[in-house]
């Protein structure tokens, strides 16, 4: 491998290790621990300017604590509000009771799960709102991160054996990160179908415009074998537009 590949590798788990420490510290990092982590590549002042500016895009503030609930929409707080209302119902148990209660699920004891799966939802919710502004609802999120809740709950055993998580003090932290994890994913996924949708819809708009030139210049809809032959557009990247179009593409007969 070239060295500069090894240095971008390099710099991206740099970088992803730095969005999980400011994720767990509530969506801030100081400068100092930036350029701390990136210290061994020396990077310049203009390059760490550029790694700050790709904080703040994804809502990470730089130097102080940011307001939790500032990238929410209304309809986001409205939903939040309702489904920590709902957890109002659920015991509030102390650090000793759920470390306990994770002693108990380590063991595979349901009761434990259970109880345990009460203490840890609303963080849940908290760790959510981290992610709040980034493409996704917040409601997805927080669905995701309970989903990874309770699968992380059911293989705290395996997660024990295998040497991932020690005491019971240590399962709070290993769910905390299973949950981050959820999320990051789910976000990457829907980012990922973002730039695919919009791959495909600059296909089709780049056929549907050929097409509409050609067609003004016969005055009529255009074949695809018309089109790909005058343009020397291949006739299934054509073909392929017009499936992703549903067949809509108007100037194509």
């Amino acid at each position: 491998m070239s060295g500069n590949s090894s240095k971008e590798l390099e710099f991206a788990r740099i970088l992803e290790r730095v969005r999980r420490v400011a994720r767990e510290q509530g969506n801030c990092i100081s400068q100092e621990q930036v350029r701390e982590e990136f210290a061994p590549l020396a990077l310049g002042d203009q390059q760490l300017d550029m790694v700050f500016d790709y904080l703040k895009k994804h809502k990470i503030s730089i130097g102080e604590q940011g307001d939790p609930d500032a990238f929410l929409t209304d309809e986001e707080k409205d939903y939040l509000q309702e489904y920590l209302d709902e957890l109002e119902e659920l015991p509030v148990y102390s650090q000793g009771e759920t470390e306990a209660y994770a002693a108990l699920a380590l063991a595979g004891d349901r009761l434990g799960q259970e109880k345990l799966t009460e203490s840890c939802l609303r963080n849940v919710a908290e760790i959510a709102k981290l992610y709040a502004g980034q493409g996704v609802l917040l409601e997805d999120l927080i669905g995701e991160g309970n989903v990874a809740l309770a699968s992380g709950i059911e293989m705290l055993g395996a997660m024990r054996e295998s040497g991932a998580v020690g005491g019971p003090e240590q399962v709070q932290g290993a769910l905390v990160r299973l949950v981050m994890d959820a999320m990051e994913r789910h976000i990457e996924e829907c980012a990922a179908n973002h730039r695919a949708d919009k791959r495909a819809a600059d296909k089709v708009n780049q056929v549907a415009d050929k097409a509409r030139e050609l067609a003004e210049q016969l005055r009529r809809k255009v074949t695809p074998e018309e089109l790909a032959q005058e343009t020397g557009m291949p006739l299934k990247a054509i073909e392929d537009a017009m499936r992703m179009s549903g067949f809509k593409i108007e100037d194509i007969g």
